[in-house]
């Protein structure tokens, strides 16, 4: 099976066909935007496809990111994924950016438990701890620099993600730390995806509400006739 695999969680704009069946990648595509995915998305899908040398109809699943990350970058790859998904009539499977994180750290430091950790900015950390097997234990959830730290310090585990060494200096600790970005490899996502299998249909992940607000002091009360 090809799984077409897409993340736009981050700034990269990024796409991959991952032959599962051969354990191999085939092609793949990325820009590093930081925003615009939307009107670049399909184009660095359709130069992902054109390096596998295949096309939609040779796909047999769709993987995307689904957060924590950007709103705008995680709606523009969920949606984009249903859309092809319904379309090619395969199913649409969701990886977390954690997850995905958590795995490369495992990778890097096998038999360790992981905690992948993002900054979220306003003193918020999201984090999800994973146990040696990549079960999820914890999370995903808003946590905050030391209840972090404590956790890292009781599991002793490897650590991923923007927040990692924030975390590691936190608990006395300056080694064990796996990718430090904002999401993994595409590769990562498409692997995770073929291990999982078809489930619910993927929807972002948001750990907290919106930054943009409306307006509520420029609007215009409502003219009685």
């Amino acid at each position: 099976m090809k799984v077409l695999a897409i993340d736009c969680a981050a700034s990269l704009c990024a796409a991959c066909v991952y032959d599962a069946a051969a354990g191999r990648e085939l092609g793949r595509s990325g820009l590093d935007l930081g925003k615009g995915h939307a009107e670049h998305l399909m184009t660095v899908i359709a130069e992902a496809l054109n390096a596998a040398a295949t096309d939609y109809a040779g796909l047999g699943a769709i993987a995307v990111s689904v957060g924590p990350g950007s709103f705008t970058g995680l709606r523009v790859g969920v949606s984009t994924a249903r859309g092809l998904a319904l379309a090619l009539k395969i199913p649409a499977i969701g990886v977390t950016t954690l997850e995905a994180l958590a795995a490369e750290a495992a990778a890097a430091f096998p038999g360790h438990a992981v905690l992948a950790a993002l900054d979220a900015g306003r003193e918020e950390i999201h984090a999800a701890l994973y146990d040696k097997a990549l079960v999820l234990t914890y999370g995903p959830a808003v946590t905050t620099l030391p209840e972090a730290t404590a956790l890292a310090r009781e599991t002793s585990a490897a650590l991923a993600g923007t927040a990692a060494v924030q975390i590691a200096e936190s608990a006395g600790r300056g080694s064990d730390i796996g990718p430090r970005t904002a999401t993994a490899d595409i590769l990562t996502y498409a692997r995770l995806a073929a291990a999982k299998g078809e489930g619910e249909r993927p929807k972002p992940l948001y750990l907290r509400g919106a930054d943009a607000k409306p307006q509520a002091g420029f609007i215009l009360s409502r003219q009685q006739n």
